[in-house]
């Protein structure tokens, strides 16, 4: 069984489904397909507004990267957590992209920013000194590479401030929403996000990460799309992608398989808990932080339990998908409760 990432797990048939009914016969290439068109009027419906341009990347790291090199020039800063994923899993996407801006990282409990220390920064900070780095972003992500959800209150006290453009990194956008019960509206563009990462690819999807501009930030559209283009993430045949998006965005199934995860994940919490082990965080999303001792990791791991056993702060990493199932939680269960076979 495999709990190392959800992008481990297939894509859902669904998505499978979608991509063989866009290849029937030719169609405009780089997102003048039908397909693309109506993926916006879902977006639309699905985020209560009409005000916004997208672009469909492959990947999370391009969208990511893609976007905050829209708002960030090489001469400024992106605010985010010390172990933000842009930070510690994207191999300078993000320097490399806005060709020399820099991350800024603040502290905070469970991957969440410290709002007191985000604040005392942007008090300190002066603008007319030449010497320093101004920052032109905060970056919030959302589930948090903790598996700890924002809520939309929480998003909002980070926006307004110092001009700062507000990103959020939603490569589990629908974790987050499930576990906080807020709309997509109220998790981005109505807390004060401009320009929101909807990672779809870790939900179900084969390769699909969208980036959505919202209001004034839709202004970027055109650029967006030139550093796509330059960075070779205009794909010829975006219909491919985009079916990936209208198939999750239907029927709310991108919501649905989230929910499946978190549920999921809180199953093999208790699991956990009632083996006496540890969490580090508390399961609000996918994802289970357990801290194992050495003896029940080697049990998992001769069974072939697939998990980060070594996540940075002492704990083992175990993230639920659309498709684990209640038999591979029992599973855990009764390896953790055997002797070891060595």
């Amino acid at each position: 069984m495999n709990f190392s990432s959800d992008t481990a797990a297939p894509a859902h048939p669904a998505v499978l489904e979608a991509m063989m009914r866009a290849n029937a016969g030719p169609a405009p290439s780089y997102g003048a397909d039908k397909v693309t068109a109506r993926v916006r009027g879902q977006l639309a419906r699905v985020f209560e507004t009409e005000d916004f341009d997208f672009w469909i990347t492959p990947s999370g790291t391009a969208a990511n990267a893609l976007a905050l090199s829209c708002f960030c020039p090489p001469i400024a800063s992106v605010i985010c957590h010390k172990e933000a994923h842009i930070q510690m899993d994207e191999r300078g996407a993000v320097e490399f992209f806005t060709g020399g801006g820099r991350l800024h990282l603040l502290p905070g409990a469970g991957g969440k920013i410290d709002h007191a220390v985000y604040t005392e920064y942007l008090n300190e900070y002066d603008p007319s000194f030449v010497h320093g780095t101004p920052p032109a972003v905060v970056s919030l992500t959302n589930l948090t590479e903790c598996g700890t959800a924002y809520t939309p209150a929480e998003v909002a006290r980070f926006s307004g401030r110092g001009g700062l453009t507000v990103h959020m990194d939603g490569a589990r956008f629908g974790n987050a929403l499930v576990h906080t019960g807020a709309s997509p509206a109220e998790m981005s563009w109505k807390a004060g996000v401009d320009v929101l990462t909807l990672g779809l690819t870790k939900t179900g999807a084969l390769n699909c990460d969208i980036v959505i501009l919202f209001g004034a930030a839709k202004a970027k559209g055109k650029e967006l799309r030139a550093r796509a283009k330059r960075a070779g993430h205009m794909p010829a045949k975006m219909r491919f992608l985009a079916a990936q998006a209208e198939a999750m965005l239907e029927g709310g199934l991108w919501l649905g398989l989230a929910a499946h995860a978190n549920a999921m994940a809180q199953k093999l919490a208790a699991v956990f808990r009632e083996d006496g082990i540890e969490l580090a965080f508390d399961v609000q999303g996918n994802e289970v932080f357990a801290l194992l001792d050495p003896y029940d990791i080697d049990k998992l791991q001769e069974d072939g339990a697939a998990f980060y056993a070594e996540w940075p702060g002492g704990s083992s990493r175990f993230v639920c998908s659309w498709a684990t199932t209640e038999a591979e939680i029992e599973s855990v269960r009764e390896m953790l409760r055997r002797p070891m076979r060595k």
